[in-house]
């Protein structure tokens, strides 16, 4: 039987898709699975995918995936349509699988490599400090240079910034058109797979609603990740420190938001919920959580065909099996009773 599944949307949209190719695999484990992705190179030697086909790139498709088949399943619709997803009753991947009618069963997301690949991009990235990543806006440049929705203000990263350059060497994920910060390096990931690398091998992480965040799951990179209109209960993991925004400072005007509250691409600025972009992170509480958070051990041998964790060693307590812990910057900096990993202060589970 074939399936055939179909991913639109960004690079860690595809990088979470990886889980639900494993949950769709679970189900029918002798289908042949073929993913039609914008971002094929994620699914580079996954046992579960039978074959890749990238979006412009689907000659002859029809006639060899779907003419003359008898038993044939197509998975194309998009969750974020989905009612669940809209009205924020569950986490993207337990809400995609279910769409289709797939068991659930806290499937994360996951991403192969050999040894002999990582190793060739290992050898590129030796630096004489500890490594440190930052990655401060997403999305395209053709929907804008930034968003207050999900980036993290380039004020607030060059203080982190300040405070990390002395023992880190710093690489900045960006594209060239987007604010640059000081006393980091520009790095722009234009091969996902030495991405997989880089991360793998650095010893702290500060993310926000993206890719890279995405990435560091499936390799099972704990990360710290800044949380402003998107909710870590639909986009997040466990394993991440998820520092959530400030309470907002004003009332939006949403009228033009159709079916989600906030434009992901922010170029609406009425609908900001603050007065200015220092309102919405204290920079002294990130510092502190990345300070305390556990780095990760940089080593050339990291590499194994599945570079992933088991599912087991999730933290798995909300209702999507997949649990949060995240920190309010406006609340106290107390070490949370219940995680030594994590930065007490108002904690909160969400589904």
């Amino acid at each position: 039987m074939n399936i055939i599944f179909q991913i639109d949307g960004g690079l860690g949209k595809s990088v979470a898709g990886t889980a639900v190719c494993k949950a769709i695999k679970t189900k029918y484990p002798n289908s042949k699975l073929i993913v039609v992705t914008g971002y094929p190179e994620v699914f580079a030697c996954n046992p579960n995918v039978y074959k890749t086909i990238n979006f412009g790139n689907h000659n002859y498709f029809y006639q060899d995936f779907i003419q003359g088949q008898k038993d044939i399943k197509l998975f194309i619709q998009n969750p974020y349509l989905c009612t669940d997803f809209i009205i924020e009753e569950g986490h993207l991947i337990k809400v995609w699988c279910e769409m289709f009618n797939i068991p659930y069963n806290g499937e994360q997301p996951e991403l192969f490599m050999n040894d002999i690949e990582f190793n060739k991009y290992a050898i590129t990235f030796q630096t004489p400090k500890p490594l440190m990543l930052i990655q401060t806006n997403g999305g395209t440049v053709e929907n804008g240079l930034y968003s207050w929705v999900r980036d993290i203000p380039v004020d607030i990263a060059q203080k982190v910034v300040n405070a990390f350059c002395n023992d880190y060497t710093i690489l900045h994920l960006r594209v060239k058109e987007q604010q640059a910060l000081q006393n980091v390096q520009h790095f722009q990931a234009n091969n996902f797979r030495s991405l997989i690398v880089l991360i793998a091998l650095s010893q702290k992480r500060l993310f926000m609603d993206s890719f890279a965040q995405h990435t560091a799951a499936a390799i099972f990179k704990p990360s710290v990740v800044c949380w402003i209109g998107n909710k870590p209960s639909q986009f997040g993991y466990s394993m991440h420190a998820n520092i959530v925004a400030s309470e907002p400072t004003r009332e939006p005007d949403l009228r033009y938001s159709f079916y989600n509250k906030y434009n992901i691409t922010g170029q609406n600025p009425t609908e900001s919920c603050y007065n200015n972009s220092n309102e919405i992170f204290n920079p002294e509480i990130i510092i502190e959580v990345l300070s305390k958070f556990p780095e990760s051990t940089n080593t050339n041998n990291q590499s194994t065909n599945q570079i992933t964790s088991p599912h087991q060693e999730h933290e798995i307590t909300s209702d999507s099996n997949i649990g949060l812990t995240e920190f309010n910057v406006e609340e106290s900096t107390d070490e949370k009773p219940n995680n030594e990993n994590h930065k007490k202060g108002r904690s909160t589970q969400r589904n």
